[in-house]
């Protein structure tokens, strides 16, 4: 008879109590409860209130991860940037120096990037760099543009489409710009899809573009980057703007956004071929909301700011559990 010595080599632990930091694959039977039980991971795939931002905006950018996440910018305070810890939002003293909404940003909270962005009027070619607490003005954009989708990290990004300022505010653009850490230099691949207001995750060299308002509607459309070069891949379920996303190439997740309808709390997963939606989607409908668009795979994400339509602005936050460590009782005869 097979038994669990022979395969694993190592016996099961008789233990009185629950070890306090089981690991993946751990097995061991609780005496005390006549149970045998192992240490695995589980999909959750579902959103849990976070801590509330100290100022609730619209339009904001975001960057890092769930647990140590930078929101910056946006309507109602232009300037402020707030830290995430997992827990709650905490006011930094140091704004951008450029204040501005409708942006995005990239990197980790200690290492972010803050690209172009719209001025209230006109559009913004800056580029700000920060280094846990402060900001400081980088290389401009070779086109100023809003509403652009970057991905990266400080010190090699990307920059795609967006709002341009020519022939006027709002044009929708296909250029797509490279950042080294210290300038830009305009590429000569082109989004297939022009557009704004959509999303882009991954790194220099492996990114995805996905939604975004088109010309006409919004639009469905996923782009997926090789360092030099744009493909068209499968498209998302929903159409929407305005949204928040995380991710790498292979493994993403979009929410929330403006449909052709109301906003939306649809959520989508992307498993480096197609999008699938959700059952679960955020508990709160939003559109133009901060992300946490860090390089890490889709199983946490984080979303904050944003509004269910009109001008007024939320502070709520969620966060995205995808895959989650469990310990599972097993049943035997």
């Amino acid at each position: 008879m097979t038994t669990y010595y022979g395969l694993y080599g190592q016996k099961v632990q008789y233990l009185a109590s629950d070890p306090s930091d089981p690991q993946i694959g751990q097995v061991w039977y609780n005496s005390t409860s006549a149970t045998l039980k192992v240490r695995e991971l589980a999909t959750v795939n579902a959103w849990a209130a976070g801590g509330n931002l100290n100022t609730a905006r619209i339009y904001l950018a975001g960057c890092g991860t769930q647990t140590a996440a930078l929101g910056f910018g946006g309507t109602v305070s232009p300037t402020a940037t707030e830290e995430y810890n997992g827990t709650a939002w905490t006011n930094n003293p140091t704004g951008l120096n450029t204040g501005r909404t409708d942006f995005q940003g990239c990197g980790t909270q200690t290492a972010g990037l803050g690209v172009g962005g719209y001025l209230g009027p006109g559009v913004s070619n800056a580029t700000e760099e920060y280094d846990g607490s402060t900001w400081t003005n980088g290389g401009n954009l070779n086109t100023a543009r809003y509403n652009a989708a970057v991905f990266g990290i400080q010190t090699a990004a990307i920059a795609a489409g967006g709002g341009g300022a020519t022939p006027v505010i709002g044009t929708r653009l296909t250029s797509t710009e490279s950042y080294n850490g210290t300038s830009w230099t305009t590429t000569p691949a082109n989004l297939n899809t022009a557009r704004r207001a959509f999303s882009g995750i991954g790194i220099q060299t492996a990114g995805l573009a996905f939604g975004g308002s088109a010309n006409p509607g919004n639009s469905n459309a996923t782009e997926s980057w090789n360092g030099s070069s744009w493909t068209s891949v499968n498209s998302l379920n929903t159409d929407r703007a305005a949204f928040g996303a995380s991710g790498i190439q292979t493994s993403a997740i979009a929410f929330g956004g403006g449909t052709p309808g109301p906003s939306t709390a649809a959520t989508e997963l992307w498993n480096g071929t197609s999008w699938t939606s959700n059952p679960t989607g955020l508990a709160t409908a939003r559109l133009a909301l901060g992300s946490a668009n860090g390089a890490t795979p889709s199983s946490t994400a984080l979303a904050f700011g944003g509004s269910v339509s009109g001008p007024v602005a939320l502070a709520n936050t969620e966060e995205w559990t995808g895959i989650a460590a469990q310990t599972k009782t097993v049943t035997v005869t």
